[in-house]
C-alpha cells in the first residue's frame, strides 16, 4: 500500500487540557501527521481564511481534517461548522466533532450542519488514545481525501 503523505490535523478546543492530551495521545500513536490548534471559532476560522496572525501560509497549513469542539467561547463549534460548510472553498475538509456533549439534539444538529463524524470525548487517556487511532486508520490510511487547493484570497 501507497505511503500516503502527512496531513496536518487543526484540532479546535479552547480547554487546555484536552489540547495537552490530543497532543500526547497522538504521539503515543506514533501518528506522523501534525497536529494544530487554536482555542475557539473565532480563531479556527482566522486559521482557515488567513487572517491576522495566520496570514502567512506557513503558520496556517491547509488541514486536512478538523476536530472541532462545540462548547467553545466567541464562536462555537456549531458556528464554525455552518460556516465552514457554507463555503465552497473550505467545505471539503472533513470535520469530526470531538466533544463532551452526548445530547441527541447536538448530535442531530452536528450532522445536519454538514459534520462528517461525531464522536463523545472519551473519559481517559487510554481512550483518547484508541480515538486517535482509529482516527488514523479511518481518515489516513481507508478514506481517499481530496487534494487540498490553497484557499482563495477573498
Amino acid at each position: 500500500m501507497e505511503q500516503k503523505k502527512p496531513v496536518t490535523i487543526l484540532m479546535a478546543d479552547d480547554d487546555a487540557d484536552d489540547r495537552d492530551f490530543a497532543r500526547t495521545a497522538m504521539e503515543e500513536s506514533r501518528l506522523a501527521n501534525e497536529l494544530r490548534f487554536v482555542e475557539d471559532g473565532e480563531e479556527l476560522l482566522d486559521y482557515l481564511y488567513r487572517r491576522g496572525r495566520y496570514a502567512d501560509p506557513k503558520d496556517s497549513p491547509r488541514p486536512g481534517l478538523i476536530l472541532l469542539d462545540l462548547n467553545m467561547p466567541r464562536k462555537d463549534g456549531r458556528e464554525a461548522l455552518k460556516e465552514i460548510k457554507g463555503d465552497p472553498s473550505l467545505r471539503q475538509i472533513p470535520v469530526v466533532v470531538l466533544t463532551t456533549s452526548k445530547t441527541e439534539e447536538d448530535i442531530l444538529r452536528s450532522y445536519d450542519l454538514g459534520a462528517n463524524c461525531f464522536i463523545t470525548k472519551p473519559v481517559t487517556f487510554e481512550g483518547l488514545v484508541d480515538v486517535v487511532k482509529v482516527l488514523d486508520k479511518h481518515w489516513f490510511q481507508i478514506v481517499e481525501l481530496p487534494r487540498m487547493a490553497p484557499p482563495q484570497d477573498s
